[in-house]
């Protein structure tokens, strides 16, 4: 049951990722607009894709799905924080969707983390 569990804190967040890449890299008026309000339009919001990408990519590998949570769980932080101070929780009138898949992501992220700490340089006593 722990191995199942620990696939599905892997691969859902990868699955929200991957999902929205479509709309960075596509230069949908939805992320145009959510970037250029960040003015990070258009690096902040290809940049972003990529980075996405490969944690998207690296959580799926066994033995790296430390580094895909580690990329994931910074690139969802500034997500956070993004949606808190400038975008709002609701951008653009989707009801918050973005907000609330960014924090499912984090938990995520945040529980791979976890079961990973043993295996993360930081996290290991002197």
């Amino acid at each position: 049951m722990k191995v199942i569990f620990y696939w599905i804190i892997r691969i859902f967040p990868a699955i929200i990722m991957l999902q929205t890449l479509f709309y960075k890299f596509t230069a949908a008026p939805e992320s145009v607009a959510i970037f250029s309000k960040l003015h990070a339009e258009p690096f902040g919001r290809i940049g972003t894709g990529i980075i996405e990408l490969i944690a998207s990519i690296l959580i799926l590998i066994p033995n790296k799905s430390r580094f895909g949570a580690i990329l994931g769980f910074g690139t969802m932080f500034g997500a956070i924080i993004s949606h808190i101070f400038i975008l709002g929780i609701n951008v653009n009138h989707e009801g918050g969707q973005l907000f609330t898949l960014a924090i499912i992501t984090i938990i995520c992220f945040g529980l791979v983390l976890f079961e990973e700490r043993k295996k993360i340089s930081i996290f290991q006593k002197s």
